[in-house]
């Protein structure tokens, strides 16, 4: 039977459906990404913010009607949402056959089949460190087979105002490293060659497993396997960041000179409402600190406007802090009132209208920023590794180091020469356009 797995939200959530989709594999399964065709459809869901929820509760909608004609057989919700709004879909969306939640994965292929002889189950395992993280399986990698994410651990322990991520995810949970780089070893004989680390928060890998910090030894052990040529790092909390990650950063050539550092917000009032665990001087002195250690690094962020209690002058504060820190990379989200989570309850929520005015205000700076970032790349010599060709036309997508898959801008190539996706090569920036560059081959990259 043809099945159809929609994975919505972060790239956590994409190595789940991954799992999901290797173990449905090893069972027979075959898979369509048209939903004309599907017998089966799985939702991976999210529900970070409002915007998430409501794209999950849409697609579910859009395939329980294919579930009323008949086409489809079984409709399986799973993920975020599934784990918190278990009840609620269960009650008002009837077509769903099963649901399987985040710490449940492994489960899947008996929910399925389940579902198909009729028998609507719950697979909703505790959220306890002990029931996580899944074993090692073969994942069915939909990245393209370049890249691929890690996902070293589960869960977290912060507990920011904001954020419903442990009560649906449940409490900080590192795989254990051998494990880790058994997986990466797997993928990487399988053509991978830049290995992306994830987890909800990466700079705490290993402190619940073997009491301190392990990050930096995972990256060396990693360093270690041939066929990868770029590691990247995403979700470094800025006070977890150690003089020993630093360190290796800068020693280790595979491992890529960037870092997502969310740091959400500029001001020291929203910060602390935030439960955040640092201030703005602090990220300002852990920013100088990376620049000055690594002066090539890349920094991203991201930042949410409009949190409760949110004044003009405290806008007024981020903007600044944006402006002087000058990130290479900044997302901005709104507020999203989150039930369930201590900001829901704060006084002073601000209006929607308000929030999306900020929101545009710091982009636009942002913008100017990014702008000038990238002329000054115009002359510069960086390695860059092939996406994909432009259709119709002798030209190549791109990424540099400074360019996480979906999130960043591309690097775009004209030449003659027959490239594939994940081939790298030296390119010289000839110019600039809003986010991304313009290139062209100066020589093959062989290293």
């Amino acid at each position: 039977m043809k099945l159809l797995l929609v994975s919505l939200g972060c790239d956590k959530n994409l190595v789940d459906s991954e799992v999901m989709l290797g173990l449905l594999e090893q069972k027979g399964y075959t898979f369509t990404d048209d939903e004309t065709e599907a017998e089966i459809v799985v939702v991976n869901t999210c529900c970070f913010i409002n915007d998430a929820k409501e794209e999950s509760i849409n697609t579910i909608l859009e395939m329980a009607e294919l579930r009323k004609t008949g086409q489809v057989k079984a409709l399986i919700v799973a993920g975020c949402l599934a784990q918190r709004y278990q009840k609620e879909i269960r009650e008002e969306i009837e077509e769903v056959d099963a649901i399987v939640g985040t710490a449940a994965v492994e489960e899947i292929a008996e929910a399925v089949e389940e579902a198909l002889a009729g028998k609507a189950e719950n697979h909703i395992a505790p959220l306890e460190p002990e029931q996580k993280p899944a074993e090692n399986h073969r994942r069915l990698v939909t990245t393209g087979g370049h890249y691929a994410y890690l996902k070293i651990a589960e869960g977290c322990d912060k507990h920011c105002t904001y954020c419903i991520i442990p009560k649906v995810r449940g409490p900080y949970c590192s795989v254990p490293m051998e494990r880790l780089v058994a997986e990466a070893e797997r993928l990487a004989r399988e053509g991978v060659k830049e290995l992306i680390l994830v987890a909800q928060e990466t700079t705490r890998y290993g402190l619940d497993l073997y009491g301190e910090k392990k990050l930096p030894e995972l990256l060396r052990r990693l360093c270690k396997i041939p066929q990868l040529y770029w590691i990247r790092i995403l979700y470094c909390y800025p006070e977890e960041i150690t003089e020993e990650l630093i360190q290796t950063i800068r020693e280790e050539k595979k491992i890529c000179h960037y870092l997502d550092i969310p740091v959400q917000h500029g001001a020291d009032a929203v910060l602390k409402r935030m439960g955040r665990r640092t201030d703005s001087g602090e990220i300002r002195s852990m920013v100088e600190r990376l620049r000055r250690e690594i002066p090539d690094i890349c920094l991203r962020t991201t930042l949410i406007t409009g949190f409760p209690g949110e004044t003009e002058e405290d806008h007024e504060e981020l903007l600044d802090f944006v402006e002087e820190m000058e990130f290479d990379r900044l997302g901005v989200f709104t507020y999203s009132q989150e039930e369930d989570t201590p900001a829901a309850e704060m006084e002073g929520q601000i209006e929607e209208s308000v929030k999306e005015d900020r929101r545009d205000a710091v982009m636009e700076l942002q913008q100017e920023i990014a702008y000038r970032m990238a002329e000054d790349m115009v002359g510069k010599e960086l390695c860059a590794m092939i996406e994909g060709k432009v259709a119709d036309e002798d030209a190549y997508v791109a990424r540099t180091y400074k360019d996480a898959p979906n999130v960043d801008g591309y690097l775009f190539i004209n030449t003659e020469k027959t490239l594939m996706s994940g081939d790298f090569v030296k390119v010289k920036i000839t110019g600039s356009y809003e986010y991304d560059l313009i290139g062209e081959i100066c020589d093959e990259f062989t290293e």
